[in-house]
């Protein structure tokens, strides 16, 4: 159930990124910032799924909190450092 709204809030963060890119550089500019936001979400939600499910045991699942809600939790806090940086950091 968490995973939704963290999948949400990624989908804004694409949006927000496109529109802005979009605006200042073009259309090529707001792809290749969904292609980054994209590439730096699969490798590393591949890296932090792997690591909650070393610190997560399968017993803890719940319907509302799992592995993957810990991942995405995990993959959060890197990812709004570096879209501070990346995106709102030029102006």
């Amino acid at each position: 159930m968490i995973e939704i709204i963290i999948f949400e809030l990624h989908l804004l963060g694409v949006l927000f990124a496109f529109t802005k890119n979009w605006q200042d550089g073009g259309l090529k500019d707001g792809l290749m910032a969904v292609a980054i936001i994209l590439l730096f979400f699969t490798v590393g939600w591949a890296i932090t799924g792997t690591l909650a499910s070393l610190i997560y045991p399968d017993s803890w699942n719940t319907i509302y909190f799992t592995q993957d809600t810990l991942s995405l939790i995990f993959l959060l806090i890197p990812e709004v450092l570096f879209y501070k940086y990346y995106f709102l950091g030029k102006d």
